[in-house]
């Protein structure tokens, strides 16, 4: 898979402004949403994973909001590990010796098979101690909420119910990509959570 992710796929899907996915400033704005939320639930964050992080827009903005927090990119492309230094593994077989209080995965677990992808959803039980802030793209979303000139097709498509249903062995729901993990000591109100 890491040969898939090449400078190619890089460029067209996040450098190119014509077809980049996502932008520095939408990225921002989602890093700021991450640390809001857990400064919200009163999560201090000392180390953060961004498993599939990319080119790592996430994380600037992140460490200027969580200042006290030690970021750690995963990423399977080994182009993108040789150009950042991230680490290089997947999100299915990364084993750190110490969980992280805030684990994101933005946009990565369609590249996964069924298999994989059920594999790095039961990981994030292990690799997260606070806060899981997920999402992928769906079947649903595909049909409906995709810009299909600027969303790479060649992906495994799952509906949501897929996901939520492996992440609610582990974690609670709480809405707008924010998953609790069961027994952290984070309070949220009944009517701030997607139940």
């Amino acid at each position: 898979m890491s040969a898939r992710f090449d400078r190619g796929y890089y460029r067209k899907y996040y450098l190119d402004s014509k077809t980049a996915a996502v932008s520095a400033e939408e990225m921002r704005a989602r890093a700021l949403l991450i640390a809001a939320y857990c400064d919200h639930v009163g999560l201090p964050v000392k180390r953060i994973l961004d498993a599939g992080c990319g080119i790592g827009l996430l994380r600037a903005p992140l460490l200027r909001a969580l200042p006290k927090a030690k970021y750690t990119g995963l990423e399977v492309s080994e182009y993108m590990c040789k150009q950042h230094g991230w680490v290089q593994g997947t999100i299915a077989d990364y084993r750190p010796s110490t969980p992280f209080d805030l684990v994101i995965c933005y946009d990565v677990m369609q590249y996964l098979d069924d298999r994989d992808a059920s594999r790095a959803l039961a990981n994030f039980g292990r690799l997260c101690r606070g806060v899981l802030f997920f999402s992928a793209l769906t079947t649903y979303d595909w049909k409906h909420n995709a810009d299909r000139t600027r969303t790479d097709p060649d992906v495994h498509y799952r509906s949501g119910e897929w996901y939520r249903e492996r992440l609610r062995k582990k974690f609670r729901h709480i809405g707008a990509g924010f998953w609790i993990r069961r027994g952290a000591p984070l309070i949220t109100w009944e009517l701030e959570s997607a139940v």
